[in-house]
């Protein structure tokens, strides 16, 4: 249940509560064990309101109109004073006074506004001196963009699907949708749309899409673009075809104007309303803002033709006047797009020569990641079978190792020498072949995602070898230069921080007490490759022989003199891989035993022959 503080159910088959997270009482039910569980009453649904149920409704309310709507009625302070605007009566007013007919037509004419407009709107609040309309036309000049994004934080005050009576007379920005229109008003806040508005930030796609490259972002905005482009020839065509028809309607339009101004003013806006519904020319009316939506003649003079809102306080030649200033100022907007689809198509092709360039030398697109993996903060590696080997880095990532990564059928391993990392083999936690590759892997970096339930969970002995070699050079006998060494393994309930009396543990140590399971004569000996975990691109070390198994781009590696910041920048420029991922991955010195593609460019088979 989403709704005041939240809460979560669990229920059985019959729908009785076996345990809520949060117990609870209301009116009408109770939140505990044992107990049916019945969902909340629901709310009154203001499509379904009629005269009866409005006059039910203000008959048992004590407050004002524009309250009872907006509570009784479920419409929210917004609309319920729309609502009012929309149907002339004071929103103080005591609901059994009012003609319940006058609020229903009203909540009928919102509710199909709302159903009818698919636009949004940001309305606009001017700061300082700015009148109404130079404010709109600054928002006239706003193209998709950061520049837009700064104006709309500045001047944005509220976002609609539809334009309220309230808007009357306030500076507006027009959308698409509504959720362009949030985005753009409020994506600031939101990293995902940022993403989707800045295409030329973009680092990762919009939900669902994964990681994209640049050439396919620049793609999709030349869609946009050309898309947009083709919709604003289309609005153009149309407002002009509609100032065309007013104008050679003329008479007939001018006519419709002062029937409904007499009427008006002999009548009131509430009878013209009702005798217009009888008017096949008069679709509806709108006396906040003086307007009607009329249908244009066809080409043989009957109802049928285009839609067109005309302001009852202007003449025909400013009604006609309004609708090409429109297609104008749509004009303007066309040049600059047409401009910015310039400006991408060169972007797009430099993209393209770009990517074919990092192809041929081996170098992956770059991801920018808002964080990374868990296991990243840690040494980490696979087995075969793909589980998780991970260890610690120091004494605070010992501990960490231990409490946290270390339980039920997982193996704690630690090399057979003073500082060496505390690893643990999870059993059940590791890596699966992911049989979806994101665009921007290549096809020769094996692909895999985390997962929490391995398939095959059983921890052999040649699995607790493989992590005992990495256990070993992630250790001091890296350093050292040694050939071969000792790890022993054992059960994570050996492994304590609890001391016997006189003894002290330290930091990122621990008492193991029982039999060890010992491994020994460990080559020092590691290998490097790049797979993709969850879409990303990584280096992970692991025993040499797993490493050239499943990785066509690899390299074995052993104690040696040359400095790992001097491999990592060769790693680099070949690969693209950042600096500070390759030195998290390498031992210490090292000697280059094998390369295919780590060092330097892989070359292809023909290459080789």
């Amino acid at each position: 249940e989403v709704f005041r503080e939240g809460n979560i159910i669990l229920v059985n088959d019959e729908g009785v509560i076996i345990q809520p997270l949060t117990h609870a009482k209301y009116s009408g039910r109770i939140l505990k064990q044992g107990v049916q569980y019945s969902p909340p009453p629901p709310a009154n649904d203001p499509h379904d309101l009629d005269e009866a149920a409005l006059s039910e409704i203000f008959s048992k309310s004590e407050r004002d109109l524009v309250a009872t709507l907006g509570g009784k009625a479920n419409l929210g302070s917004t609309y319920a004073n729309a609502v009012c605007d929309l149907a002339e009566i004071a929103p103080n007013s005591a609901p059994g006074d009012v003609e319940v007919k006058l609020v229903h037509q009203a909540l009928n004419s919102l509710l199909t506004s709302l159903a009818n407009d698919a636009k949004g709107y940001v309305i606009l609040a001017s700061k300082g001196d700015q009148s109404i309309e130079q404010l709109q036309a600054l928002a006239n000049q706003q193209t998709d963009g950061s520049e837009r994004d700064k104006f709309l934080a500045q001047y944005g005050d509220e976002a609609s699907p539809t334009l309220l009576p309230s808007h009357h007379g306030k500076a507006v920005m027009e959308f698409d949708q509504l959720c362009q229109a949030v985005d753009a008003w409020r994506g600031a806040h939101d990293a995902g749309a940022l993403a989707r508005r800045e295409a030329e930030k973009l680092d990762i796609a919009s939900p669902g899409r994964g990681f994209s490259t640049e050439v396919e972002k620049l793609e999709r905005r030349q869609a946009q673009q050309e898309k947009a482009l083709d919709g604003f020839a289309k609005k153009i065509a149309k407002q002009q075809m509609i100032g065309h028809t007013i104008q050679n309607n003329w008479s007939h339009i001018e006519s419709l104007l002062a029937q409904i101004n007499e009427s008006i003013k002999q009548n009131g806006w509430q009878e013209t309303r009702k005798m217009a519904k009888q008017i096949p020319w008069i679709v509806s009316m709108n006396p906040a803002d003086r307007t009607f939506v009329t249908v244009l003649p066809d080409e043989s003079g009957e109802p049928k033709g285009a839609q067109a809102i005309l302001q009852l306080d202007e003449s025909v030649h400013q009604n006609a006047q309004r609708f090409f200033a429109v297609a104008r100022k749509q004009k303007s907007k066309t040049k600059g797009a047409t401009e910015a689809l310039d400006a991408t198509n060169i972007h797009l092709k430099r993209a393209k020569k770009k990517e074919v360039k990092a192809q041929e030398s081996g170098r992956l697109s770059k991801i920018k990641r808002s964080k990374r993996l868990w296991f990243e903060n840690h040494r980490w590696s696979m087995t075969t079978g793909g589980h998780l080997l991970v260890g610690g880095k120091d004494a605070k990532g010992n501990d960490a190792i231990v409490k946290k990564h270390l339980s039920g059928g997982d193996m704690y391993l630690h090399a057979d020498i003073h500082g060496a990392p505390s690893c643990s083999l999870r059993a059940s936690q590791g890596f699966e072949l992911d049989d979806y590759r994101p665009g921007h892997i290549p096809s020769d970096i094996p692909t895999f995602k985390l997962v929490d339930k391995l398939g095959d969970e059983r921890i052999d002995d040649d699995k607790l070898a493989e992590a005992a070699t990495l256990a070993l050079c992630w250790s001091r006998a890296w350093a050292s230069g040694g050939g071969h060494g000792t790890v022993f393994a054992v059960k994570p309930a050996q492994v304590s921080k609890t001391a016997q009396t006189g003894e002290f543990v330290g930091k990122g140590a621990f008492i193991v007490r029982g039999q060890r399971q010992w491994f020994k004569d460990l080559d020092v000996k590691l290998g490097i490759g790049i797979i993709a975990v969850n879409g990303v691109p990584l280096l992970m070390s692991g025993i040499p022989e797993l490493i050239s198994d499943i990785c066509p781009r690899h390299a074995i590696l052993s104690p040696g003199i040359v400095k790992k910041d001097r491999l990592a920048n060769r790693i680099y420029k070949n690969t693209g891989i950042s600096t500070d991922e390759i030195l998290a991955v390498l031992p210490g010195p090292c000697e280059i035993i094998e390369d295919r593609g780590i060092f330097t460019p892989l070359q292809s088979k023909s290459e080789e022959e």
